[in-house]
């Protein structure tokens, strides 16, 4: 009988500070995880968003749903700052969560003061090399 293997959506069902990123992937909670991720009062989730297709994917739809526990939304475009389509900041300037889009690195070190802290924020992080 041939065993099988079950792969499982990637969640992490807590927040977490991001401990360490790069080679692809991120380090958070003595877990680390190959490619993008968002960060959500619901937790981490993986993302297949990546530098090349930044801003898109279903998945980014959790953002809106948990928008009322978020007020400040940090958008990490990869090793470049990238500018947000419009009528994404546009949808982010609706749901009332200010969005600013910076290098993964910078929204990285932004997202764990800003959690730290205890405000609402929440953070989507392409993976960079």
């Amino acid at each position: 009988m041939a065993s099988e293997q079950v792969i499982r959506e990637a969640h992490y069902p807590r927040r977490a500070p991001i401990d360490a990123y790069g080679s692809g992937g991120f380090r958070f909670a003595d877990m680390s995880h190959r490619g993008s991720v968002l960060c959500l009062p619901s937790g981490i989730w993986g993302w297949d968003a990546t530098a090349e297709a930044a801003f898109g994917g279903e998945r980014l739809l959790k953002v809106f749903e948990e928008r009322d526990e978020i007020r400040f939304f940090l958008y990490g475009t990869g090793r470049d700052i990238r500018r947000l389509p419009a009528a994404l900041t546009d949808r982010f300037r609706s749901a009332g969560i200010s969005v600013d889009p910076m290098s993964t690195g910078a929204a990285v070190r932004t997202y764990n003061i800003m959690l730290a802290e205890g405000r609402p924020v929440g953070a989507a992080l392409i993976a960079v090399d």
